[in-house]
């Protein structure tokens, strides 16, 4: 609930599993920020708070730490909108990611050199201010920031938007690879369906706030109705908007 009167999610109830890539889908407006912010305990800078039911991560309530104290026990979110600090170089951005650790900087300079292999093109322009990158790299900048605080699990927010089709592929793979070379496991918040069921492990579908599928990601991509209502397909073809937007009250969960 935002300022104890405008009620967002109600009665959200999903899990990540350890190790695996989790797709949280749903259109603009549905919901998908606010479970991850809720998640990482960002909800209270927007006056926003979790009045029922709990979150768990590893078997312990953590509803009510703070989000310096979830990073440091392994969960950090990358924020939507590819924030950086602007005036900081793209290597000092990263390493602003290790503040929280305490394990000596030997290990960061090698957490830092292994976000480079990741991230090739952040090492050429490491030296470079963060806000005159590209969009796509300052994308970069924030994710390998996140994984400069050694984390277990990502929240990732939109991380395609505003970028075009090619890198947008490119920071999937490079998401994929982090999952199964480092065991990082991902919540990712995406409005394009069709690129995020193709990477993730398993997928919860949001509407006005509340979950109304969820499965393994192979089965939600050939379902019928995700087909028809998020990917703009059908058992008869492909479908304009204009037809799609007609068919919402054939939804079969909102009838």
């Amino acid at each position: 609930i935002y300022n104890h009167v405008i009620l967002v999610l109600k009665g959200v109830s999903l899990s990540v599993p350890k190790g695996g890539i989790t797709a949280l889908l749903g259109g603009n407006g549905a919901g998908k920020t606010t479970t991850l912010k809720a998640i990482s305990n960002l909800l209270h800078s927007e006056r926003g708070e979790v009045t029922k039911g709990s979150i768990l991560y590893q078997g312990e309530r953590v509803q009510h730490l703070n989000p310096a104290d979830l990073v440091k026990r392994g969960v950090i979110q990358v924020m939507e909108g590819r924030h950086c600090f602007a005036h900081l170089t793209v290597e000092e951005n990263l390493l602003t990611g290790a503040y929280t650790r305490r394990d000596g900087r030997a290990a960061i300079e090698a957490d830092l050199e292994l976000v480079y292999s990741y991230f090739p093109r952040l090492k050429e322009r490491r030296k470079s201010q963060a806000g005159y990158t590209s969009g796509g790299e300052q994308q970069m900048t924030a994710i390998g920031r996140a994984l400069m605080s050694k984390p277990q699990m990502i929240l990732l927010d939109e991380p395609s938007m505003g970028l075009a089709p090619q890198l947008v592929e490119e920071i999937f793979a490079i998401v994929k690879g982090l999952n199964e070379n480092e065991g990082v496991s991902f919540l990712l918040a995406e409005q394009n369906t069709n690129v995020a069921l193709r990477f993730a492990h398993t997928g919860y579908i949001l509407e006005n706030g509340r979950v109304v599928m969820e499965g393994r990601a192979d089965e939600l991509r050939e379902n019928p109705d995700v087909k028809e209502f998020y990917l703009g397909m059908s058992d008869a073809g492909r479908k304009s908007f204009r037809d799609v937007r007609s068919y919402r009250r054939r939804k079969r969960w909102l009838a």
